[in-house]
């Protein structure tokens, strides 16, 4: 009777795992694949007058090394609009010299600390509101333009339909097991809303370069419904604001930005815990969407290892599981690609294993631990 009670119960186990891995093969094929197979179309679109807008604190040496990158894209008609976050380094200094060199940049004081709550979404409504032109482009005083068509590439995408435009922050590749995991991450996250967004679910965009109209940000309010959250200047705004018809897509390499990683396991610890923070503030249906595929991740190798363990269906378990990881090298593979992101591809189902180890600890750590400031 027992060995009988004992066979149910690895039937069913094993079935939990059937779905869980039907459920990854859904994502990865129905899901990702949208973005790992797909081909931009040329866009034809006139130049339009573009705000590029950045919020710095404390970015002296930053700005001093991309500020100038900016002001020499190639792009007909563009202002650069910096608010200084009530520095105490040498921003300001550096600011005026620049100012007065080129009428091109527009920099906006906050002389004191007048942000009475945390985080960058005062000072970056304070520029968008202070920029002259509709079309906004919006990145950090950390990110470099990886070309002189950032400008161009971005904005290519507007037309009276589209007020939203995602485009993709990479990354520098350092040497270290840290600067993989990063990158793994950010490619993993770009190749999701990437995704999404094609499939006409858009719920999030990266503040290191993204693009939208001032009119959207007025009639929305900008971040007012999320103003106590210390995040979500990027994700939680476009997760409100963003629809399967006013979005679109970069993905040219002209258009990408590149920041430095953290480059110590905290300061990475605290900026994850950060960014985790915001997803509870998400719509319901991305909510449900992005935790149905981690669960099922979980579950997959949890069950996999029980099931191997116990040599149950060995050689079915085992091929379902390589079904689901070729399914994921190709998919991650193309996508790579496409981002330029590079040796990131044998490495990424040990960083995956990992990051479903992390992830969960993070969160919970986020419940107990209020996040107060953004760096």
């Amino acid at each position: 009777m027992y060995i009988i009670f004992q066979i149910i119960i690895l039937q069913n186990i094993f079935w939990i795992y059937v779905a869980a891995i039907a459920i990854q093969l859904l994502y990865y094929w129905f899901f990702f694949s949208r973005f790992a197979f797909y081909k931009k179309q040329e866009n034809k679109n006139e130049p339009v007058p573009v705000s590029v807008v950045i919020s710095a604190k404390n970015e002296y040496h930053n700005l001093c090394k991309n500020l100038p990158l900016i002001l020499k894209q190639d792009y007909p008609d563009f202002e650069v609009v910096v608010v200084n976050d009530a520095s105490d380094d040498e921003t300001i200094f550096f600011l005026e010299d620049i100012e007065r060199e080129d009428s091109r940049l527009k920099v906006v004081n906050i002389t004191q600390d007048l942000n009475f709550f945390s985080g960058k979404k005062f000072p970056l409504a304070l520029g968008i509101k202070s920029a002259k032109n509709e079309y906004l482009l919006l990145t950090d005083a950390d990110c470099t333009p990886c070309s002189e068509y950032w400008i161009k590439e971005m904005v290519s995408n507007f037309s009276n339909k589209t007020d939203v435009v995602l485009g993709y922050g990479k990354y520098k590749m350092e040497k270290g097991f840290l600067n993989k995991i990063i990158r793994y991450e950010t490619v993993f996250t770009a190749i999701q809303y990437f995704s999404y967004a094609l499939i006409g679910i858009p719920y999030m965009g990266v503040g290191r370069n993204l693009a939208y109209k001032k009119s959207l940000f007025i009639k929305s309010k900008g971040f007012i419904s999320h103003y106590d959250v210390s995040s979500g200047d990027d994700d939680l705004f476009i997760n409100k604001v963003a629809n399967k018809k006013n979005t679109q897509i970069e993905i040219n390499p002209d258009s990408f930005t590149m920041s430095a990683a953290k480059q110590t396991w905290l300061e990475w610890k605290i900026q994850k815990k950060r960014h985790l923070s915001t997803g509870k503030y998400y719509k319901l249906k991305h909510k449900i969407l992005l935790s149905t595929y981690h669960v099922s991740l979980f579950f997959v190798i949890l069950l996999f290892l029980f099931l191997i363990v116990a040599k149950f269906n060995f050689w079915i378990v085992l091929l379902l599981f390589l079904i689901r990881l070729f399914s994921q090298i190709l998919i991650l593979k193309k996508s790579f690609n496409k981002l330029n992101e590079k040796k990131l591809l044998l490495i990424s189902p040990i960083i995956e294993l990992m990051l479903v180890v992390i992830y969960p600890v993070l969160a919970f750590s986020n419940l107990i631990f209020k996040q107060n400031k953004w760096k």
